[in-house]
């Protein structure tokens, strides 16, 4: 789940498989009471018809918390984002950095630095579209060390440089599920 909408449809279909969400957050859902196995079903049913699917495989939702941790941060963090990507995630996931990057790469077939990067990436693209900060800006923003390091890794992610991917009118935007 990466928007608030997202969060309004999977509450709404736990509320009608008879279930009550405590909270519903990025990725995990905390129930009131404990479900039947005929909800769970049903629940399973309608959320896979809506694009969502149940996850409860400890190694998939450790997975699945780790690629929350980076969308709450690259896509809906407020600070800039000059941090430690391994404290980060190790404080948000409560296991230790090297089991998770082990596991992230073992399951995904990609380091958690590339999917770090991906969307760091993708969250360029974005503000370069809204043309409302200068290059610098989005640099600073987003915690590079400077125009040049993000302009790199942009055309090395992308095969453009922003000035150039700017410029394109029809250039499309990789959903966060497909990163």
């Amino acid at each position: 789940m990466v928007c608030s909408r997202c969060k309004m449809v999977v509450k709404a279909e736990f509320e009608k498989a008879g279930l009550q969400p405590s909270s519903v957050e990025l990725g995990e859902v905390v129930l009131k009471g404990e479900p039947t196995k005929p909800q769970l079903q049903l629940l399973n049913t309608s959320l896979k018809a809506l694009g969502f699917e149940m996850i409860d495989d400890k190694k998939a939702q450790t997975i699945e918390k780790i690629k929350n941790a980076i969308v709450t941060l690259v896509h809906h963090s407020d600070h800039e984002l000059k941090i430690n990507l391994s404290a980060n995630i190790t404080s948000q996931v409560h296991q230790d950095y090297n089991y998770l990057s082990n596991l992230f790469s073992e399951v995904e077939g990609t380091t958690i630095e590339k999917y770090f990067i991906a969307h760091r990436i993708e969250k360029v693209k974005e503000l370069l579209m809204y043309n409302e900060l200068s290059l610098s800006e989005i640099a600073d923003q987003l915690g590079y060390s400077s125009v040049a390091y993000l302009s790199n890794q942009f055309k090395k992610i992308t095969g453009f440089t922003p000035s150039h991917f700017k410029s394109l009118k029809e250039y499309k935007r990789r959903n966060i599920e497909e990163l």
